[in-house]
């Protein structure tokens, strides 16, 4: 049965790690509906964030096959209720709509939603939430003509209190400098 599961991956930013991810997901012809890289908290490590809907043998899989990539020091996987997550959303309105009744920014209130620019003739809105929050807000706004639509990959942290590659990276230091001794 398929579910949404968020993969991380943690690697040293290379050029052309990212292809090689996306041509793990292509291969198995697994979509993926989202992905975001960014720094994470460890200096000089960046974490890949991937959503996909998948079985989760087939997840099991892909995470294997990202680990086997030379840049990438470890991968996971994750189910949602095991992770924070956000998405960013940005909507542009016309100005007009906004000016002509309050219904727009009651909208903008009731989706805990914030006024990021107001021209003459658009106003930016941002939203930042779960997918389906964001999708609801877009929704309310369409009414009056979305001019523009964004919505960023997911960016997530685990629940629990250390990153977990921190784990890792402690163990695999204690056996280098355990096999290192044995050697001496």
């Amino acid at each position: 049965m398929k579910e949404e599961f968020i993969i991380s991956a943690y690697s040293e930013n290379h050029i052309g790690l990212l292809n090689r991810i996306t041509i793990i997901f292509t291969r198995r012809k697994v979509n993926i509906e989202s992905l975001t890289v960014s720094e994470s908290a460890l200096r000089g490590i960046s974490k890949f964030t991937i959503v996909v809907s998948e079985e989760r043998s087939r997840v099991e899989n892909i995470v294997k096959q990202i680990e086997k990539q030379v840049d990438v020091l470890k991968a996971y996987f994750h189910r949602n209720d095991e992770m924070i997550f956000q998405e960013i959303a940005l909507y542009k309105v016309p100005t007009q709509a906004l000016m002509e009744s309050d219904l727009i920014e009651r909208i903008v209130r009731q989706h805990n939603a914030r006024i990021l620019e107001i021209t003459k003739d658009y106003t930016v809105i941002e939203k930042t939430g779960h997918k389906e929050e964001t999708q609801e807000l877009f929704e309310g706004l369409n009414r009056f003509g979305v001019l523009q639509f964004i919505r960023s990959g997911r960016v997530a942290i685990t629940r629990s209190a250390n990153e977990r590659l921190s784990e890792f990276l402690a163990e695999r230091d204690a056996l280098l400098a355990s096999i290192e001794m044995k050697s001496n």
